[in-house]
């Protein structure tokens, strides 16, 4: 099933880049006892993630942060290394922590595949954005095609 409110979040490991290079990230750690919110997307260097959904949260950062959120994170179906490219590409800094589901284990256990093999990029991540609070979802946002309104970082700042 879905994200839904009241879920606890799926618990996988995910990869981010760090000096050391690529390390896992506990879903279930990095959630636990912290308000967070996540943001999905299909792809890196895809034209609206790139143009619009990852820019919006990063020129919006310091916003959600005031509303009392611990962190903003990106979550997409990509390696490490394309994500990591990809936020510097994009000038995110340490504004949005980019992670990377690179088998998309997340993106199944959470439900939230959309299967782009036709269009030549295989099974990615549905558009959403989710609050989380100590593990638990307290706010779905998820887009019902490809289009980019309910989860965008500027929805996301009505709500919260």
């Amino acid at each position: 099933m879905a994200l839904s409110v009241g879920d606890k979040i799926p618990s996988v490991d995910l990869f981010e880049m760090t000096a050391d290079g690529p390390s896992s990230v506990s879903s279930g750690e990095y959630f636990a006892g912290r308000k967070i919110v996540l943001f999905a997307l299909p792809g890196a260097f895809t034209p609206t993630c790139s143009a619009q959904h990852l820019p919006g949260y990063v020129n919006n950062a310091q916003d959600i942060k005031a509303k009392g959120v611990d962190e903003i994170a990106c979550l997409t179906v990509n390696d490490v290394f394309v994500v990591a490219a990809w936020a510097k590409d994009q000038g995110v800094g340490d504004k949005v922590r980019m992670l990377a589901d690179p088998d998309g284990a997340f993106t199944r256990a959470a439900d939230m595949v959309f299967d782009l093999s036709a269009r030549g990029l295989g099974k990615r991540s549905q558009r959403y954005a989710i609050v989380v609070e100590d593990g638990v979802i307290t706010a779905v946002n998820a887009e019902g095609g490809g289009g980019l309104t309910i989860s965008s970082a500027e929805s996301i700042l009505e709500i919260l």
